[in-house]
């Protein structure tokens, strides 16, 4: 079972991919509603890198559990007609909570440039979960990501302004 976005946001591809390499732009989806802590000693990464293994705990409002998450994170680039699409895509697993009774969780998130405005990105999600519970949890995440598909558009302009980016890129800064 799939569930698909597809929007247009107002930022550039360079800062949208920037922020689906934050865990911290990444917790900034879900807001106060799903908070996303480290379940490892040392917390969550700076960046998600390719090859990245990452264990997180969702709650709901940081009150009720809602499950463990790895994250398992890797990077493709390819081309379409209207030039290069650079995809992020965490193939990790539900571990525990209502999730967990999936066998099958793919989420690949792309973006590229958007058609006729560059200073824009054409963002585009596919989640593919799979297993004998998919058909009643689909439901509910479809919803969850309507509710995601707002938070990214209400976001976006801020990640052209992301700190880290231009604080790195100043004259002098060093790390």
């Amino acid at each position: 079972m799939r569930i698909l976005l597809k929007l247009v946001i107002d930022c550039d591809a360079d800062a949208a991919w920037r922020a689906l390499h934050s865990p911290r732009a990444v917790a900034e989806l879900y807001g106060s509603l799903v908070r996303l802590e480290s379940a490892e000693t040392g917390g969550l990464p700076t960046r998600w890198e390719p090859g990245t293994d990452a264990v997180v705990d969702m709650s709901f409002a940081g009150i009720v559990p809602m499950g463990r998450q790895l994250i398992h994170a890797s990077d493709r680039i390819t081309r379409d007609s209207r030039g290069e699409v650079r995809i992020f895509r965490d193939s990790g697993i539900p571990l525990t909570g209502p999730l967990a009774s999936l066998d099958v969780w793919d989420h690949q998130l792309a973006v590229a440039p958007a058609p006729g405005d560059p200073s824009r990105t054409l963002w585009r999600e596919r989640l593919t979960i799979g297993g004998p519970t998919a058909p009643l949890l689909w439901p509910g995440l479809w919803a969850a990501w309507q509710w995601r598909a707002q938070r990214i558009r209400s976001l976006a302009p801020s990640w052209a302004h992301d700190v880290e980016a231009t604080s790195a890129a100043e004259p002098g800064h060093t790390a």
